[in-house]
């Protein structure tokens, strides 16, 4: 059987790897356009800020060990199409500029995501850089030794997580999105406003509510910022507004959201039966709704590619869906949310209530204790547990993952009211906090 899989980041590795050790007989050949394989891109951040030293550290795989379990990888091979009707590829060598055709008997995409780019005037300005690769990294890196003020555009993780950095590096720091608060797809209002007094605590202009409308430098390089309030001096920008689904490939062939996100089914199968997808390419089923979702993790894509490997020959292993559960550090507070916020269920015309938790997160007896904020989103009608998010200077994120598993088996308030779970005076009260949720809803 030969398989040809494009792209090898997260969702590429797991499927590479799971397809040599379960089908050892394959012949697998990988073609990835970059001169790197399986960067985690969420410690780019880390790595701006000099908490991880060695950005070698954040590749979990390389072309050589994978040539070790039998595996053909050509880098900086880049697919320019697809003929999924003769079931072959046609690919040009991104060194020599020469191209060849190779045939498959399956088809594995996992050629991921890329940052959205605005098109606006003054975009190709230096110092206006996209953070979402090694390359990537390292240009921030080296750019901002020399920038002072800086300006991230989009408050998602990986602009707070920049921010923080830069802060933390000694720069003048500026957030700007078009939204009126930060982290809007995963937090409610009382997590993120607490967020925010902590980075403006620490000088960080937050600048939100407004929309970029272009860039303007001196000498080639951006030097300002103007968006539909204002303008902003700057020495650097890092657009960090979202990402696109890379299946310009297979546009018309299989199935798609209207994003261009692939559809897949529980067994990582496209609409056509010999091509499989995983990862930042794919809309998967979101629990919360039932509905597919675009929704791109790195949790996901491990998990999607390590099906496709269990899933190749005959469906075996079924994808369980996701809630989209994630996790954030910012200065003191651990954050951590699952599942839909009250806002994105109530803007989907869903018909929700919500138990929000101000409690400290142990027995007031001990010598130290810190509060935490919990809410748990359920529905109205049923009780169905939609979503939760957590936010405390303790680390109780672990709690997300709790009702993440409550939200995948479909359980309600009542049932998280009486779940056992174990009481002890350094770790928490009699009433855990999740059972505490569930009994203020009945």
């Amino acid at each position: 059987m030969k398989i040809i899989v494009i792209g090898c980041t997260h969702a590429g590795t797991a499927a590479i790897t799971g397809i040599a050790k379960l089908h050892p007989d394959a012949d697998i050949t990988v073609y990835e356009r970059n001169d790197t394989i399986s960067f985690l891109s969420c410690g780019i951040a880390l790595h701006v800020g000099g908490v991880v030293q060695d950005a070698q550290q954040l590749f979990y795989a390389t072309p050589d060990q994978l040539a070790q379990l039998g595996v053909t990888t050509r880098m900086r091979h880049d697919v320019l199409a697809v003929d999924t009707v003769n079931k072959t590829v046609h690919v040009r060598n991104l060194e020599t500029g020469g191209e060849l055709e190779d045939q498959y008997d399956k088809l594995v995409m996992t050629t991921g995501s890329w940052p959205i780019i605005p098109q606006m005037e003054g975009m190709g300005l230096d110092n206006i850089l996209l953070c979402k690769n090694y390359a990537h990294a390292q240009t921030i890196i080296q750019k901002a030794k020399e920038a002072q003020r800086i300006t991230v555009i989009g408050a998602g993780y990986i602009g707070i997580e920049l921010v923080e950095a830069f802060q933390q590096l000694g720069k003048e720091v500026t957030l700007i999105d078009n939204t009126d608060r930060v982290l809007f797809k995963y937090l409610d209002r009382e997590f993120t406003e607490r967020t925010e007094e902590a980075l403006r605590a620490k000088g960080i202009k937050l600048e939100l509510g407004q929309t970029v409308t272009l860039f303007s430098g001196e000498h080639g390089k951006v030097a300002r910022v103007a968006t539909t309030r204002g303008e902003y001096e700057t020495d650097m920008v890092v657009l960090c507004i979202g990402f696109r689904p890379n299946t310009d490939l297979l546009k018309g062939q299989v199935e798609m959201l209207p994003s261009g996100a692939i559809m897949v089914d529980r067994y990582m199968r496209t609409s056509n039966e010999d091509i499989y997808a995983a990862g930042d390419s794919c809309a998967i089923m979101y629990n919360p709704t039932g509905q597919h979702a675009y929704i791109p993790l790195a949790t996901n894509a491990v998990r999607m590619g390590t099906l496709i490997a269990r899933n190749l020959e005959k469906p075996t292993v079924p994808y369980m869906g996701t809630q989209g559960t994630s996790g954030i550090k910012i200065y003191d507070y651990n954050i951590a949310s699952t599942g839909m916020t009250e806002q994105a269920a109530l803007a989907a015309g869903m018909e929700v209530k919500a138990v929000t938790l101000h409690e400290n997160y142990r027995p007031e007896f001990m010598p130290t204790y810190e509060k935490v904020l919990l809410k748990v989103v359920y529905e109205q009608a049923t009780g169905r547990i939609v979503g939760a998010q957590v936010l405390s200077k303790v680390d109780l994120t672990q709690t997300i993952n709790t009702i993440s598993v409550c939200i995948q088996n479909g359980m309600t308030m009542d049932q998280l009211s009486f779940v056992d779970f174990f009481f002890q005076p350094h770790y928490n009260k009699p009433w855990n906090l999740l059972n505490q949720a569930g009994l203020q809803a009945m």
